[in-house]
């Protein structure tokens, strides 16, 4: 089922944009430190390519959060693994890998707002503006991305196909 996907954006079109990305976030920080937070599991790739082309000083940090009970939202934000470190005062970068309805992602950014950091930015990898149904605002995309259920480069099927280093998608 994974093998020969349609290819959707090319591993030299991630990077690229990737850099572009990590370009702005250096002008916007320029002379600060921020520190990142990386949603688990997907935005990992992103992050890691991401950190790696910027040029500001960075501390990691890793969450796992969400607002789903299968298919359906609750309403609430489930936090699953939370912040090691305090980010009150500091400058905080969100990436995460796919905003579609944005529902966790409101949830998350109104949980880390209450914990009063001097700025908190999101940068997203694969943004589904067709499946918005709560508006966040994003200050870095890298894509924009019709509704198709995408794999690789950190999207998955049941787990499987993250480490795939394109973004391909699956026909219906």
């Amino acid at each position: 089922m994974l093998e020969n996907l349609p290819v959707l954006l090319s591993e030299d079109e991630i990077q690229k944009r990737i850099a572009e990305v990590a370009a702005e976030i250096d002008k916007d920080f320029e002379g600060e430190d921020v520190v990142v937070i990386s949603v688990l599991k997907g935005a990992v790739f992103f992050t890691v390519d991401l950190v790696k082309k910027m040029k500001t000083p960075i501390e990691l940090e890793v969450m796992q959060v969400s607002s789903y009970v299968g298919t359906e939202s609750t309403g609430n934000l489930l936090v699953k693994k939370d912040l090691d470190r305090d980010i009150e005062g500091r400058n905080v970068l969100v990436v995460e890998d796919i905003i579609d309805t944005g529902t966790t992602l409101s949830y998350l950014k109104e949980y880390l707002l209450s914990k009063n950091p001097k700025c908190l930015k999101i940068a997203v990898l694969a943004n589904k503006v067709e499946r918005r149904k709560v508006d966040v605002a994003l200050d870095y995309v890298a894509f924009d991305i019709p509704d198709k259920f995408v794999v690789g480069y950190g999207f998955d099927v049941d787990e499987k196909g993250r480490n795939i280093p394109y973004i391909g998608y699956i026909e219906e």
